[in-house]
Parts: structure tokens; C-alpha cells; sequence
């Protein structure tokens, strides 16, 4: 048996799915067993498994045991010469496992294998080649000094952003994600240390394969396409925590002769540092939106209020004066409850909810317009000041709101998702069968899309001419009629561009893309 494949699966049956389609094409040639080990998952992963792919050993643990210890449960019975760790988040090209195996039969010290990786959007993934997080790196990394000079030789090196991301290095560590290993040398050295639940056993096992006088070597002569597990954000407090954890359980481990107390100190303190971040910047990424909203609103609610009393008012009552008809308190008190009444409305809709949604936020503003004057219905005459403002106020708020969004969107914000209901453009390639298949699927979506599709296959720069000509924000490639090496490679050109880039499996009633999943019944993956 020359290669075992080990995949670790907790509730992402469709990227499971897409991930068996394509080691399927790639093992082709190769005396190959896969082992999908289901880690209590409630998706009906197993029975997907059971039902399409019957070629797979499969595991299924009836409680999460973590990612280590599954793993181990399949290498323990795998037979292959190499062990191939990989997740079920991920899409190989055809030809990956024998570059692979090429690579390590003519490259005899190496212990273990990574490839290129990028995410869904087609952006190169820096955890495809890293530093070991000793005292040092750790400390620039966990206090941002990597984040801040990311090309520096000193700081910059636990993602080794110095290194060319198109050549072939030697390197410390690998990633979980796609981890080549003899197994050989695994009989030798030992398993996935099981204390580490989740993050942080692949820096242990890089570091063992290391001192076992073995090199870790990434190879960019083939890609992945690497979701990067939509269920964990880098950005959640829980991910800093377990992250943090597990380097402070790796630093205990393999630093116990350099002030294990005083390291240990430093790392609990900068896991609750760093979860301290994690909130603010949760905090303060959610309530941009709103109060660039609040801004905007009050900036016009000003404008209103002194035109309506300085020309509307005037031009009324000539001879009064009007300068106390809207009074101090006014301006600080009442105009900021209406903003509060109209940002709380638009929350409770959903509107601040990514992507934005123009139907969402104009549903906020009239239903929260309908509160402000219920209210003022019920206000004494003297607090009442002008219902006509309020209204103008409502029509400014909704030009606003919608404006702003779409600025964000034309000038590509990073971070910004505009769903804009009236144009979802969609753009299909495939054969002409394959594409009326998938249009079916992405008409179940809401808004339903203007689809447009090729017959024939595009070159990159001919589909960045096409999107660009026809304003398309999704593209969806039939897995069917483009091999995955293709679609990987379009998805690293077409990197950085605001459309959506999706895939729609061969004979499956699915549409993946990097945040989610379409079927007939559309399903959101969190």
C-alpha cells in the first residue's frame, strides 16, 4: 500500500463531500485506502458517507474525541507506506498525491510534506509554512510584532512571510490541514500527541519529526484549496483561547529546562490578552456599521431640522420667532433617540447582519419610522416639534444607509459583503448540460440571480474581462466539465476581485462557496 489518507470530520458533510470528489481523481494510479474518521458529527455526515462513498473505511465515535486522537484511531490501522493527514475543508488537484510521492521517494530526509494552500477566495494561506513558536517567535507573535513587520527576518517569522511562497523550502512547521508523512518514520516517533484537543498537534508533531533529524519540506509545485473550517473564525474568542492553550501546552512540553514558570505565566497572560482583543475587536468590528449609520443620519437630521425652520418655517411665519421653535435638548435627546429607534430597528431586521441587505435595512428604517411616530403621536403638543422632519428624516436615512453601503462595495472595503437584492449576476462555466443543472440550484437562492453561462472553458483573464464587462458578483465552476487543478488555479488569479467564487459538485444538488452552502433548500454553513 503506498498511501493511507486520514480525515477528520465534525459537521461539514458538503465539504466533506467536495474533499472525497476530489481525492477520488487524484488517488487514480495509486494503491490508495481513505479513512474518514466522523467525530459524532449531527449532519448526517455518516450516512452521506455510507450512501456515496463506499470506498471509504469509516470511523464514526460516537462522542468528539478531538482532532489527535482521531487521527491516531485511523493511522493505527493504516497500512500505506505514507500517511496523507487531511481536511475535510480542503480540495486537491489531480495530480497532487504523486507529486507528493515523487518529492519524498527522491528527497530521503524528508520526514514530512506540506503543499501551497489558499482559502476560498483564492488568497495564499501563510500557515502553509511556518516557524516553530519557541519563547522568541512566540512573544512577537502573540504581542503583534509579526502582524506589524510581517517581512522582517526577526519578527516577522512564524509565518516566514520572508520565505518565497513559490519555492520549495525547508521549513519547521507544517500544517494539519495537509500534513505527508512517512510512516515509517511515524512507527518511530510516535502519534499525534493526544493532549492537544484541537490547534497546536501539528506544531508538536513538526517539532518531533525535526528532532528526530528529519526535515519538514513545503512543496508549491502543487495546490489545495483549504475553507479553512468555517465553524472556527480566527477571529472568536474561543479560537484564542484554544489556540493560546495549546501553544502554552507545546511551550510546557518541549521548553521545560528554559523558566517553565515564568513562561507559562507569560502564556496564560497572553491567552486572556489576547481574548481581550479578540472582544474588542468583535466589539468594535459589529458596531462600525451602526455608528458610521449614526454619523450619517444625525449629519442629515441637522441639515433638515435647520432648513425646515430657517426657509419652510419661515417663509410660514415671517414675523415669528422661530429660533426656539426646535430648543437645545432637541438636538442632543431627541434626534439620537430617533437614530436609537431607527439602528435598533434595522437590527432587529437582520440589516447588520453580513452580507448587508438592502431589503433588510429599508425594512429596519420603515418599521422604525412607524415606532418614531407612534411615539410622537403619543408625546404632549409641546414635544412635539415636526412630524414632517421625522419623514423627510426617514427618506434621508434610507438614501444614506444605501449609499454608504455601496460606496464600501464599489471601493472593494475589505471585510465588506453587499448583498445587493437587485443584481446578483450570476456566471456559470461549464458544458451547457452541466450549467442549466447548477442554474436550477442557484435559482433556489434569495433574491433569485440573472445567470449567465459559458460552454466552453475561459482562461483567467478572460473571465476578469467577463466579470468586469457584465458586473458579475458570483462565479460558480461545474466540477464536471473543469478539473480541479483548473478551478484552483482560476480561483489564485482570480484572488482580490469582489465576486463570490463558488463550485458545484459533479451530480450533487449543492453549490459550495467559501461561507456557504446552496442547495434546493438553501443551508448556511456558520
Amino acid at each position: 500500500m503506498q498511501l493511507s489518507i486520514v480525515i477528520v470530520n465534525y459537521n461539514v458533510k458538503y465539504y466533506l463531500l467536495q474533499c472525497l470528489q476530489s481525492v477520488k481523481k487524484a488517488i487514480e494510479g495509486i494503491e490508495t485506502e481513505v479513512f474518514v474518521v466522523d467525530n459524532a458529527s449531527t449532519d448526517d455526515s455518516v450516512k452521506m458517507l455510507e450512501e456515496k462513498f463506499s470506498w471509504v473505511n469509516i470511523i464514526s465515535n460516537t462522542e468528539n474525541v478531538g482532532f489527535s486522537c482521531a487521527n491516531n484511531q485511523a493511522i493505527k490501522l493504516a497500512q500505506g507506506k505514507f500517511i496523507l493527514l487531511l481536511n475535510p475543508d480542503t480540495i486537491v488537484e489531480e495530480d497532487t498525491f504523486k507529486r507528493c510521492i515523487n518529492f519524498m521517494e527522491q528527497t530521503q530526509d524528508a520526514g514530512a510534506l506540506g503543499v501551497k494552500m489558499i482559502n476560498g477566495e483564492g488568497e495564499f494561506l501563510p500557515e502553509s509554512k511556518r516557524a516553530l513558536p519557541i519563547p522568541a517567535v512566540a512573544f512577537y507573535k502573540i504581542f503583534g510584532l509579526s502582524r506589524l513587520f510581517p517581512n522582517s527576518k526577526r519578527f516577522g517569522t512564524y509565518h516566514l512571510k520572508y520565505l518565497d511562497n513559490n519555492q520549495i523550502q525547508s521549513v519547521e512547521v507544517l500544517s494539519g490541514a495537509f500534513m505527508f508523512l512517512r510512516k515509517e518514520l511515524l512507527d518511530k516517533i510516535g502519534l499525534l500527541d493526544e493532549t492537544f484537543f484541537m490547534y497546536g498537534e501539528d506544531i508538536d508533531l513538526s517539532y518531533r519529526i525535526i528532532k528526530a533529524n528529519y526535515k519538514n519540506y513545503y512543496l508549491p509545485e502543487t495546490k489545495i484549496i483549504h475553507y479553512k473550517g468555517e465553524s472556527t473564525k480566527k477571529s472568536s474568542v474561543n479560537y484564542v483561547i484554544v489556540f493560546y492553550k495549546a501553544m502554552q501546552i507545546f511551550v510546557k512540553k518541549h521548553f521545560t529546562d528554559k523558566k517553565p514558570f515564568l513562561l507559562s505565566w507569560v502564556y496564560t497572560f497572553a491567552i486572556w490578552l489576547r481574548a481581550s482583543f479578540a472582544i474588542g475587536k468583535r466589539v468594535l468590528t459589529s458596531s462600525l456599521m451602526p455608528f458610521l449609520d449614526a454619523i450619517c443620519i444625525y449629519g442629515g437630521m441637522l441639515g433638515l431640522t435647520f432648513f425646515w425652520r430657517d426657509q419652510v418655517l419661515r417663509f410660514k411665519y415671517p414675523e415669528s420667532d422661530l429660533r426656539n421653535h426646535f430648543p437645545d435638548f432637541y438636538f442632543y435627546l431627541v434626534i439620537p433617540c430617533y437614530i436609537i429607534i431607527w439602528i435598533a430597528s434595522i437590527a432587529i431586521n437582520k440589516g447588520y447582519y453580513k452580507p448587508y441587505s438592502t431589503i433588510k435595512t429599508n425594512r429596519g428604517i420603515i418599521l422604525g419610522t412607524i415606532v418614531i411616530l407612534l411615539v410622537y403621536a403619543l408625546l404632549p403638543e409641546t414635544t412635539r416639534f415636526s412630524r414632517a422632519v421625522i419623514l423627510f428624516g426617514a427618506v434621508w436615512t434610507v438614501l444614506v444607509m444605501n449609499a454608504v453601503r455601496y460606496l464600501l462595495y464599489s471601493l472593494n472595503v475589505k471585510g465588506f459583503q453587499y448583498a445587493n437584492s437587485g443584481k446578483r449576476r450570476v456566471f456559470i462555466i461549464g458544458s451547457l448540460p452541466e450549467t442549466e443543472r447548477v442554474s436550477m440550484i442557484a435559482q433556489a437562492g434569495t433574491p433569485k440571480p440573472v445567470v449567465i453561462y459559458s460552454m466552453e472553458d475561459m482562461i483567467s483573464c478572460e473571465i476578469i474581462l467577463f466579470l468586469k464587462e457584465n458586473s458579475i458578483n458570483e462565479l460558480i465552476f461545474c466540477a464536471k466539465d473543469n478539473t480541479f487543478s483548473s478551478i484552483i488555479s482560476h480561483f489564485e488569479d482570480l484572488r482580490g476581485l469582489s465576486v463570490s467564487l463558488k463550485i458545484a459538485p459533479e451530480n450533487e444538488q449543492t453549490i459550495i462557496g467559501s461561507r456557504n452552502i446552496q442547495t434546493p433548500t438553501p443551508t448556511t454553513i456558520p
